[in-house]
């Protein structure tokens, strides 16, 4: 009897799940996540050879303005509305980062400074930074001893 029945629930899914534009949204999320980089790339050249910035000075600077921008789109209902359009493409860069801190702590602001917004700003954005240093050792780790 189970089996008639897992077999008669795949069927019902097979039949009403809706089927997803795969490469639809692969390009899309390619293609926004590729224009944040390139705003950032852009920004990262204005500042390096408008304001005669050093290449460490001036991504510092490009980063801290990527990161005000995802928070500003964020806290204005855009950001939000470009990742429900792209999906994945606008998790990536850096103003993912920004958007993950800034929702979490816009949802926990009734809570108090200290309670909501500071407890809570990391929630998210937490994961990230887990996942980053760990992936940056495990690589750095491995270019060392291979010796690229």
């Amino acid at each position: 009897m189970n089996i008639k029945h897992q077999k008669i629930v795949e069927k019902v899914k097979a039949e009403t799940e809706v089927k997803r534009p795969m490469l639809k949204n692969i390009l899309k999320a390619f293609f926004i996540g590729g224009l944040i980089s390139l705003l950032g790339q852009i920004i990262l050249e204005i500042l390096k050879n408008g304001f005669s910035l050093e290449k460490d000075l001036a991504n510092a600077v490009m980063v801290t303005i990527m990161v005000f921008m995802g928070a500003l789109l964020t806290c204005l209902g855009v950001y939000d509305k470009i990742g429900q359009f792209s999906g994945c493409g606008t998790i990536i860069p850096i103003t993912g980062f920004a958007n993950s801190m800034t929702s979490a702590a816009l949802e926990s602001k009734s809570e108090g400074v200290f309670l909501g917004i500071i407890t809570n700003m990391f929630k998210l954005a937490g994961s990230v930074i887990v996942v980053g240093v760990l992936s940056a050792f495990i690589f750095g780790t491995l270019r060392y001893f291979i010796g690229i």
